[in-house]
């Protein structure tokens, strides 16, 4: 059944969001594009659609920065404001989804910083290079991986998140963090350490049970 709107004219739907009369031009956008101008308008049928479209992800996002679920959950609804309050500055020389996640990814850094102090600058060529040049994730599910980069120490675990996962530069981290890029690298090496390390005695684990 049709919604009505207060002025009489009927509600028109399009996946999990309805459009009132004045947007049903939207139906025949693709969906993103509906939700942009929907969100512009300040229509909370659109923003809810765009949370329900985009939340489950970008909360996954979160986790890898954050240090329990509600902070991760604090992360997102920090962003998500964000999203909604500066979606009309969105000019599509991205899709959508990457915009939302810069937001994000953003966000979690304010949260960082206002966390923590920041650290002396470790030279890079003091720190071992041990870690294989292999990928030490590539055997791991997202969600294994998820928890083994969670247990790193939150300066080595945002470095790592931005770097490797995010596809961050040491220029750009060292300009989000307020850090020299020679910290930035060293924080790098020691994660990757620190999570070969942790892998290698899951392993071991795995086979004394097996064996």
């Amino acid at each position: 059944m049709q919604p009505t709107g207060q002025d009489g004219g009927h509600y028109y739907r399009q996946g999990t969001a309805w459009y009132g009369p004045k947007c049903l031009y939207l139906l025949y956008m693709t969906t993103d594009e509906a939700l942009i101008i929907g969100c512009i308008q300040g229509d909370i049928n659109a923003q809810r659609a765009l949370f329900e479209k985009f939340s489950g992800k970008m909360l996954v996002l979160c986790l890898r920065y954050a240090t329990d679920e509600q902070e991760a959950q604090a992360i997102l609804m920090d962003a998500l404001l964000k999203v909604y309050d500066n979606i009309h500055k969105f000019r599509k020389e991205c899709p959508l989804e990457a915009w939302i996640r810069r937001i994000m990814v953003n966000t979690a850094i304010k949260h960082y910083r206002k966390k923590n102090k920041i650290y002396p600058v470790v030279d890079v060529e003091s720190v071992s290079e041990s870690f294989s040049e292999e990928p030490i994730i590539s055997h791991y599910g997202y969600e294994e991986l998820l928890l083994l980069i969670r247990q790193l120490p939150e300066r080595y675990r945002t470095v790592f998140n931005l770097y490797v996962i995010d596809g961050y530069s040491h220029k750009e981290i060292s300009d989000m963090l307020s850090i020299p890029e020679g910290t930035s690298k060293s924080n790098l090496s020691r994660a990757r350490n620190l999570l070969q390390k942790t892998i290698h005695q899951n392993e071991l684990l795995k086979n004394e049970r097996s064996g």
